[in-house]
């Protein structure tokens, strides 16, 4: 009997997003559980005391399990099948992209769609504001590092689309959010599109 999956998502995040892609793509069913973490719903003694301890999500539950960080989510999702490679060195390489995604793409791209998007640039604190160019010079270099990687691939990993490009696709398809101009990044916008035409895709508001 199949193990009931339950997301507690903040249904907006990219980081939710990745995990309804990857259950999407595998055909598995997701009940959903939303919080507003605008309402500092996550922050509750009742969620850091039987959802995720650190105040955060995703978080995907399996039967009585909690799998807290969004790629850990996806990787328990897809382990076993043809979105996590089968050779040693494609799984070791997917695995690179992911840790990439979460240390130099998502900090950057993420944050400034965040920053922009919700907490609306006039509410910035000054802190924050000095850490604009920084952000903005790190997430740019993150999309011509990807950008120029697919220059002679479709691909992240292999000749078939992986939990990289899913882990990747999240915030890059929506990175104009956050000011970044994606007619900067001819392949990378292509493989976005290769991304969104795979069988059983779901678009982030689903």
């Amino acid at each position: 009997m199949r193990e009931t999956l339950v997301l507690h998502e903040y249904a907006a995040s990219g980081n939710c997003y990745k995990v309804r892609l990857t259950a999407a793509f595998l055909g598995l069913s997701l009940e959903r559980q939303a919080y507003d973490i605008m309402k500092g719903e996550t922050r509750t003694p009742e969620f850091l005391a039987n959802v995720n301890a650190n105040g955060r999500i995703p978080v995907l539950q399996a039967g009585d399990r909690f799998i807290p960080e969004s790629n850990a989510a996806c990787f328990y999702l897809a382990d076993g099948t043809p979105l996590v490679p089968a050779d040693r060195f494609g799984r070791a390489d997917t695995l690179r992209w992911m840790f990439w995604e979460q240390y130099s793409h998502e900090p950057n791209i993420a944050t400034l769609r965040f920053w922009f998007g919700w907490v609306g640039e006039v509410n910035l604190t000054d802190a924050q504001r000095a850490q604009l160019p920084a952000k903005r010079a790190a997430g740019e270099a993150a999309l011509k590092l990807m950008d120029e990687h697919l220059a002679e691939r479709a691909w992240f990993v292999g000749d078939r689309i992986t939990l990289a490009d899913i882990a990747l696709y999240a915030y890059t398809h929506v990175c104009e959010g956050g000011g970044f101009r994606l007619a900067d990044y001819p392949n990378v916008d292509a493989w976005l599109g290769r991304v969104a035409a795979a069988p059983n895709y779901i678009p982030i508001d689903a």
